[in-house]
């Protein structure tokens, strides 16, 4: 019997899309356990353990943004993915606000799921075998923690989402340094697209605030190129 690439949690309540899903990624040595609606999907999340949520937006008595903004509260790592009918870039813009790793459009070849599957769990074991390595930056009165994604000021101390964590840690790495977007989006989100940008933005935005409270740092846009983390007067 082949060894399970990992632990999926699907929530999806079209039984037949459910199996027809199901079948497939077990058959490409998945372990997929299926709920069909937010209220089970989030039972079950929370006494199993998976590798990554496969979630539909549409769900019957707690819709898919909403299981996805719990499941963000308890864990930051988790990929999740959303397949969704609606199009819209506002949907897009919300699900990535929230958290999600990537988005697929419904009606999608299983082949095309399993592809993005297969992608986003490499990239995560990628950076899970790269991060034994203890990391701590100076960043003026700042001291940023990688590996446990905390950002330290004075007496305070702020929790990272792993998102903004692994953007910060690029912006560290190139600091004084212009970081390009598409190196940025292909590292982190793993590819290079409008949605993706979007995503890529609103880090941005948040990683400004928090590091708001020192004037020595700042990131700053390179017009049509990305970003520099600029860092005055480091010790």
């Amino acid at each position: 019997m082949a060894k399970s690439k990992g632990r999926i949690l699907l929530v999806e309540d079209d039984k037949n899309l459910g199996l027809i899903i199901s079948d497939f990624l077990e058959m490409s040595d998945y372990q997929v356990v299926h709920k069909e609606n937010g209220q089970e999907g989030l039972h079950e999340f929370f006494k199993g353990s998976y590798d990554l949520v496969l979630l539909d937006i549409m769900l019957p008595m707690i819709d898919g943004f909403t299981v996805a903004e719990e499941i963000r509260k308890q864990d930051c790592d988790v990929p999740i993915v959303f397949m969704t009918a609606r199009v819209m870039k506002e949907d897009r813009i919300k699900g990535f606000r929230i958290g999600a790793d990537d988005y697929i459009s419904k009606p999608f070849s299983t082949e095309e799921l399993k592809l993005r599957i297969n992608a986003i769990l490499r990239r995560v074991n990628n950076k899970s075998d790269n991060s034994s390595k203890p990391a701590l930056y100076k960043l003026g009165n700042y001291t940023f923690d990688f590996p446990n994604h905390l950002l330290h000021h004075a007496s305070e101390k702020k929790q990272l989402t792993k998102r903004e964590a692994e953007l910060l840690h690029l912006l560290c790495l190139n600091m004084n340094q212009v970081l390009r977007r598409d190196v940025a989006l292909k590292t982190i989100w793993g590819e290079d697209d409008y949605f993706m940008g979007r995503s890529m933005d609103v880090y941005i935005t948040k990683l400004r605030k928090l590091l708001g409270k020192d004037p020595a740092v700042s990131i700053v846009n390179i017009h049509n190129t990305g970003f520099k983390l600029e860092v005055t007067g480091n010790n």
